[in-house]
């Protein structure tokens, strides 16, 4: 490209400038010594199997021959193996972008494992033409991938390599945090004037290092062309430099009740907004409206709604004959795709067969059988259109800027007498009702408007009511029944299990949640194919006579928690429930005959907060030769910032306390 067009390449500039600090790593490759093995337990955290002890990378932007730029991402490791635990982080792994003609290249790798052996540093170097693989894991992803040789207890690794990229919109994002214990974490970028971009900062450690400088850089770019000649021109700009670290930086470990750690985890990621001048103005990152007007004109995705699909109007005749309005047909729609469909994979939002092919083969990806149910409900002359979201599990979605990346998952809205419903025909739920894997913040309806809609768990309530009733018979023991009304959720597990093992299994996976001989007998399933309606599970149980001269016995049975789900002391991420909680346990029993209550698990009534956003009430009685007993769980929210982790804990800790206690029973 001539040197005069230049100004009218869309790039993105970046340019290294060291930046003077009285803080910085002492770390350098190569330069171990004896001292460096002394430390076998770190003070970040004792239990460390292996700890970062220092991670720098930088990124500069160099001329090529070209007539543009390539960028140069400079990345420096180094790690302390302390145990056999910490081996894994002797696999390194280097992800380069490639599409499909042209590849970023990888280069000026180094590796090398010291280790001490009788008071000396012994290092084993990485030889690259062997120990170096390559694997290509899509069109635009290649993977660079070596195992450190020699690893040991103690061993330390270090390694440095460069990448070089002519994709210059690839501003390679930095992870200040991973699953050990970091000392120091360090990345240094200069932003061109001429440049915008949009710098997401997230995680919940704080900077030891957060900085920027202004200064001005001279760049020199040529283009060589195909003849002997060429062309050369260098400008000065003005940038700033920043530069980001962090210190001491806990480990980061999936723990119960998590979205996805990677909305959690310190990192930072940029996106090129705009090009500005000197250069000709473009605006590079667009809105969510721009987003969704290129899918609804992607051929792959918007012509498949767009098209006449005439082919769909005896299907749906079939479907809905009986239906007297637009909600009745909009059901028997939702209904036919979700009960006679497979879904083959969760994993894309572009169908990749057309649907003709997924109505006859009766299988698609969740892409193709929510699309297909848009395209059946427009056929039939209901609003309908795909919804753009991520699930929980995901990195959620930002509500500013269209990052398409994080967009994993398509849902369906359909508006039907100033009502809107969302639907996901892959899933066993009723109408209007989703997974809570769903509800994972900011989604966005594709149409012109590109309408933001907003999933919280906080508007779901899991409500579960179980009722347990006992006689006592000197010869058979305890003969009762129990019921259950399940909530949303638990019922889809309950159906899925049934629909995949069988009613038989059900019922064989909850006798094994008893302890003691215990006979199940006359089980039901209630509304196992309403799924507008919680199902409903009903068993006879019997127990066998006591005989002991004390008897320990649990009221709760089987129910309640059996453990703390929160086992860490502290917690550096914040608590995410799936759904509001509501749990209620009725028992009314028999003392049994011969028997006197000798201890009785005492009443008491626990708040989370003087907001009351968890209680927990346990009621219990003896009367005359009776026991009741009335347990409540109620948790009204599901976030809870890691400051309340503490309280939370403590919460169940004593939930889970008050649960197990047990009834005494003594022979008279």
């Amino acid at each position: 490209m001539p040197i005069r067009h230049l100004v009218s390449v869309s790039c993105m500039l970046l340019f290294y400038c060291f930046v003077a600090a009285q803080d910085k790593s002492p770390y350098k490759y190569g330069k171990v010594t004896p001292e460096d093995f002394k430390t076998t337990v770190y003070s970040i955290d004792s239990s460390a199997n292996a700890v970062v002890v220092a991670h720098i990378g930088s990124t500069q932007l160099v001329g090529n021959t070209k007539g543009g730029f390539s960028l140069e991402y400079k990345v420096y490791k180094r790690v302390h193996i302390l145990n056999k635990n910490g081996y894994d982080k002797a696999n390194v792994n280097i992800h380069l972008y490639t599409n499909g003609q042209s590849e970023e290249k990888l280069d000026k790798l180094k590796a090398t494992t010291y280790n001490l052996e009788n008071g000396k540093v012994v290092s084993t170097k990485l030889e690259n033409k062997s120990g170096l693989f390559k694997d290509k894991l899509t069109k635009n992803n290649i993977l660079n991938k070596f195992t450190f040789p020699n690893v040991k207890e103690g061993s330390i690794v270090e390694y440095e390599y460069h990448i070089t990229s002519d994709f210059l919109f690839n501003l390679q994002p930095w992870t200040f945090q991973s699953d050990v214990p970091e000392v120091w974490s360090e990345y240094n970028v200069s932003m061109p004037q001429f440049f915008y971009y949009v710098t997401l900062v997230q995680g919940y450690q704080p900077f030891h290092i957060r900085e920027s400088k202004n200064s001005r850089s001279n760049f020199t770019v040529s283009d060589v062309g195909t003849s002997l000649s060429s062309e050369r021109v260098s400008f000065t700009t003005g940038v700033t430099d920043y530069r980001w670290v962090m210190k001491e930086v806990p480990a980061l470990k999936e723990e119960s009740y998590t979205s996805s750690l990677d909305n959690h985890i310190a990192k930072i990621e940029f996106q090129l907004a705009e090009r500005r001048e000197p250069l000709t103005y473009q605006r590079i990152m667009g809105s969510w409206p721009d987003a969704t007007k290129r899918l609804l004109e992607d051929e792959d995705f918007g012509a498949v709604l767009t098209k006449d699909n005439n082919w769909l109007n005896e299907t749906i005749q079939t479907i809905t004959t009986a239906a007297d309005s637009k909600t009745e047909k909009a059901k028997k729609l939702y209904a036919f795709v979700r009960d006679n469909f497979v879904c083959t994979n969760r994993g894309s939002i572009y169908p990749k067969q057309s649907m003709r092919d997924v109505l006859k083969k009766r299988s698609g990806t969740v892409a193709e059988l929510n699309i297909l149910l848009v395209c059946l409900l427009r056929k039939a002359d209901i609003a309908a259109d795909p919804v753009l979201m991520s699930t929980r599990g995901n990195a959620t979605m930002y509500a500013m800027y269209p990052l398409m990346d994080r967009v994993n998952y398509i849902l369906v809205q359909t508006i039907i007498d100033d009502k809107t419903f969302y639907l996901d025909a892959t899933e066993p739920y009723g109408f209007g009702k989703l997974d809570y894997t769903c509800y994972n913040g900011h989604a966005r309806v594709v149409n012109k408007t590109a309408d933001p809609v907003h999933f919280t768990a906080d508007s779901l309530y899991e409500k579960k009511l179980t009722s347990m009733f006992f006689i006592h018979d000197k010869e058979k023991g305890f003969q009762g029944t129990l019921q259950q009304s399940l909530g949303q959720f638990e019922s889809a597990i309950i159906r899925n299990k049934v629909k995949s093992k069988g009613k038989d299994q059900v019922f064989a996976d909850i006798k094994k949640e008893y302890t003691g001989e215990v006979d199940i007998t006359k089980e039901v399933l209630d509304s196992l194919k309403d799924y507008d309606m919680p199902l409903g599970i009903k068993y006879d149980i019997g127990i066998k006579s006591f005989g002991e001269d004390i008897v320990y016995f649990n009221p709760m049975f089987a129910e309640g928690f059996k453990s703390n789900p929160f086992k860490s002391a502290e917690r550096f991420y914040p608590v995410e429930m799936p759904y509001c909680i509501d749990e209620t346990f009725l028992l009314r029993m028999d003392i049994p005959e011969g028997y006197k209550v000798d201890e009785l698990p005492r009443s008491m009534m626990l708040k989370l907060n003087e907001n009351d956003d968890g209680i927990f009430e346990y009621r219990i009685a003896a009367s005359g030769e009776t026991i009741s007993l009335r347990a409540r769980l109620t948790i009204k929210r599901t976030f809870f910032a890691p400051e309340e982790y503490e309280m939370l804990r403590e919460f169940f800790n004593m939930v889970v306390k008050k649960q197990s206690e047990q009834i005494v029973f003594k022979k008279k």
